[in-house]
């Protein structure tokens, strides 16, 4: 995808903030990003509050790096936000279906941010797309006609896959193999409100979908300030807790 200049945005992580060090160390990383206008830290509410036009994926990492996580509560204003879990259906990808993640963050009734992220696929170009339904019954193959073709992302940093508590000889399992990322974050010219309930495909070719093709439905997501929950109502877990399970499943 294209770069094109991003207008500052506001983003809400919450983080474990417990001292002033915290505060000190996680600052420093998110400003070294660049194109960062503010860095606010909560201690008591352990939350950390961004305007700048770094992506919200890049924000998570640098505070990262720090040695404390973070986890993304709401980008933009209230009803601008949305996001796509991306899945390969394909049987072979069954131990680790999910593959990427895009986040969506409206900046005027016209223009939204994508921030894509992609890993454990083969190296090459990838082209996206938003498909007219939210319908994954058969994976890419059922999301309906096409929408909107988006301008093309390439996989080619290199990830190795963790063989974890396999048995077998570095190098000799497909668990062990090598396969590669990506990360694009851009403008594009679309209405969040006409994505709500389609899908975001992601194939090896452009306009044609398969079966392992990536693909996800669009779903809303809350603003800034509008996800305020530390445990889950329906699970009864915290939202650490919650990370960690999404994490097993690929999403970071």
């Amino acid at each position: 995808m294209p770069s094109t200049e991003i207008e500052p945005f506001e983003t809400v992580y919450n983080v474990p903030l417990s001292c002033d060090s915290c505060v000190e160390s996680v600052t420093k990383a998110v400003e070294g990003l660049g194109n960062i206008r503010s860095v606010k830290c909560d201690i008591p509410n352990k939350r950390v509050t961004v305007i700048g036009s770094s992506a919200p994926s890049q924000i998570v990492e640098a505070i990262q790096s720090t040695g404390r996580d973070a986890i993304i509560r709401g980008t933009g204003k209230p009803n601008s936000a949305a996001v796509s879990i991306l899945e390969s259906f394909d049987p072979h990808d069954k131990p680790a279906p999910v593959k990427g993640l895009a986040r969506f963050v409206s900046i005027n009734p016209t223009d939204v941010l994508i921030d894509l992220t992609m890993s454990g696929v083969e190296k090459g170009t990838y082209y996206p797309s938003i498909r007219s339904s939210g319908n994954l019954s058969e994976g890419a193959l059922s999301c309906g006609e096409l929408i909107k073709q988006l301008p093309s992302i390439t996989a080619d940093e290199a990830e190795k896959t963790d063989c974890g508590s396999c048995s077998c000889k570095e190098g000799t399992c497909e668990k062990n193999s090598i396969t590669y990322k990506s990360h694009e974050f851009v403008k594009v010219p679309l209405n969040i409100s006409d994505l709500i309930g389609r899908s975001l495909v992601i194939s090896k070719e452009p306009k044609k979908v398969f079966i392992d093709s990536l693909c996800g439905v669009i779903a809303r997501s809350a603003g800034a300030w509008e996800n305020d929950k530390y445990v889950c109502s329906c699970t009864g877990k915290t939202v650490w807790q919650e990370r960690v399970d999404a994490t097993k499943r690929g999403i970071n």
